[in-house]
């Protein structure tokens, strides 16, 4: 794994945010998903790398990133590194709250954005409503709250294998690798801090605002409230399309790395 030597940081009026900067070409930047950092792209960053530079980030209060001390927005702040690196613009690829960043992102800041992959995610208007994912959303909470880490751990790799399948699917490297950096995160944090987030709303209404290509890249075994809002974002984008990964789940660039890269590769060329 990517150790915290290989990073660069911004710095900001709030603390110094952690960013890997690799390869030459065509800017893409990579958006990891929640609680963890950018080493989760450890299968995507060197097959990009080979024809594009790479900017995978630490989102704030993430991984090797300064913890929020004020209001901020995740949009803002990857388009001050973007703006630093003078890197726009560039194509953003987000993995779960990594793909709300990247959509908040094109909303708030078009200018910075060239094409968008999102996966695992839609924007931050959307909620599951699956009675599987609100238990699992309720026990990591009373978890967190509690600080009970093992707890909460448990709650958090059981969305690597979903409703339907059970540990034993699962090759137990991706527990293992999502578990450390995890725990890497959560030790930045302590359980009555306050959450200084300032969300993006009403994005459903703005999609048709989205005039870059836009890719919706999900795993065939996401709940179906996931499809089926994927789908509503590729078709409110003008030039929005969606693929489907067979035999994944949450993290599908983790469970299948070959297929998600071509896919964004695949994706890249067309652009």
């Amino acid at each position: 794994m990517t150790v915290a030597s290989d990073l660069r940081f911004l710095p900001t009026a709030d603390g110094d945010l952690a960013y890997l900067d690799t390869g030459s070409g065509d800017p893409v930047v990579l958006v990891h998903s929640g609680y963890v950092d950018h080493r989760v792209w450890q299968d995507q960053i060197p097959a990009l790398a080979a024809h594009h530079r790479v900017i995978a980030p630490d989102v704030r209060g993430h991984g090797f990133s300064a913890n929020a001390t004020s209001p901020f927005r995740w949009a803002d702040d990857l388009a001050a590194l973007l703006r630093h690196l003078d890197a726009g613009p560039a194509v953003l690829v987000g993995l779960s709250m990594g793909g709300v960043i990247v959509t908040d992102t094109v909303l708030e800041h078009p200018g910075l954005v060239r094409a968008v992959v999102t996966s695992g995610a839609v924007t931050g208007d959307f909620q599951y409503t699956d009675a599987w994912h609100q238990e699992l959303q309720a026990e990591s909470a009373r978890a967190l709250a509690a600080g009970d880490v093992e707890a909460w751990l448990r709650s958090f790799l059981r969305v690597v294998p979903g409703p339907h399948r059970g540990p034993d699917d699962i090759d137990p490297e991706i527990p293992r690798r999502l578990r450390e950096m995890a725990l890497h995160t959560l030790s930045k944090h302590t359980p009555d801090e306050k959450d200084w987030l300032v969300r993006v709303t009403g994005s459903w209404d703005r999609l048709p605002e989205i005039g870059v290509p836009l890719l919706t890249l999900n795993g065939a075994l996401e709940p179906a409230d996931l499809h089926a809002a994927a789908e509503r974002l590729a078709a409110a984008v003008p030039d929005g399309r969606s693929v489907t990964i067979g035999g994944t789940g949450h993290y599908p660039n983790l469970e299948r790395p070959r297929l998600f890269n071509d896919a964004v590769l695949g994706f890249l060329r067309t652009l």
